[in-house]
């Protein structure tokens, strides 16, 4: 089994030389979740990470009540941002269908996710509420990226609106909005070696005809994912698989 993941302070990882040598204490919550809940005992190998591409490998020198322990660091590395950056637009699902789709697109390998509030969702975010349930997406995302051994976690942005997403499109390598009814199957798409690939997957309702407009406008194409019809809070996930496995960043 490779070893846990956990997240450290940049600050920290940044005074380690890259041959190790050095030592990092581990506390807080992290801390409290190796300790307690891990159970991790000097001797046991561990990763820490900044969740930005740095990843600190060593083994867990000491351990200190409940919430501390030191590990001494083996080695430093720093992954570069993968090539081409997929950024998946996920219009917002009804329940916790939503942290579903955070956590399988961030286990999957997706860069980016942008929550949509696009006009046939049924879930809305305002006020608190909305504060809350982004806070759930950021915190379901780097709960997964540890879990899947990532050091570098997708970013979760803010709500988006239509106006903003169009924006996203407009500005990308290959702009895709996946459609029921696109001509184009997502796996013969001609795939950029670079830049951003921006997948819009709608809501249960579908992307409202206007939606689909703005979204051709700013250089989108519709394509189909399959014969059958997934769910917003899967498709998402296969979608990002089919583009991961097929730009090579899967090989």
């Amino acid at each position: 089994m490779t070893a846990p993941v956990f997240l450290a302070g940049r600050e920290q990882l940044a005074g380690t030389a890259p041959e190790g040598n050095g030592t990092i204490v581990l506390d807080g919550p992290e801390g409290r979740h190796a300790v307690s809940v891990r159970r991790l005992r000097p001797g046991e190998q561990i990763v820490l990470t900044d969740g930005a591409g740095t990843g600190a490998s060593g083994t867990v020198a000491a351990v200190s009540g409940k919430d501390r322990l030191e590990v001494a660091i083996t080695a430093v590395r720093t992954e570069p941002e993968p090539r081409p950056r997929i950024t998946v637009v996920q219009a917002l699902p009804k329940g916790d269908r939503g942290e579903l789709a955070v956590e399988t697109l961030t286990e999957t390998g997706a860069d980016a996710i942008v929550p949509w509030a696009a006009s046939r969702c049924v879930t809305r975010w305002n006020g608190e509420r909305g504060l809350k349930s982004l806070a759930k997406w950021r915190s379901t995302a780097r709960e997964a990226g540890k879990q899947a051994r990532r050091l570098r976690f997708p970013e979760v942005a803010d709500l988006a609106g239509t106006a903003r997403v169009a924006e996203l499109l407009r500005g990308a390598a290959l702009g895709a909005v996946l459609h029921e009814e696109g001509g184009i199957p997502l796996a013969t798409a001609e795939l950029p070696p670079d830049g951003d690939i921006v997948l819009v997957v709608g809501p249960e309702g579908g992307v409202s005809p206007q939606e689909l407009t703005a979204f051709a406008d700013a250089g989108a194409r519709p394509y189909r994912l399959g014969p059958t019809v997934l769910r917003t809070s899967t498709a998402g996930t296969a979608a990002a698989a089919l583009l991961l496995g097929r730009t090579g960043r899967w090989s």
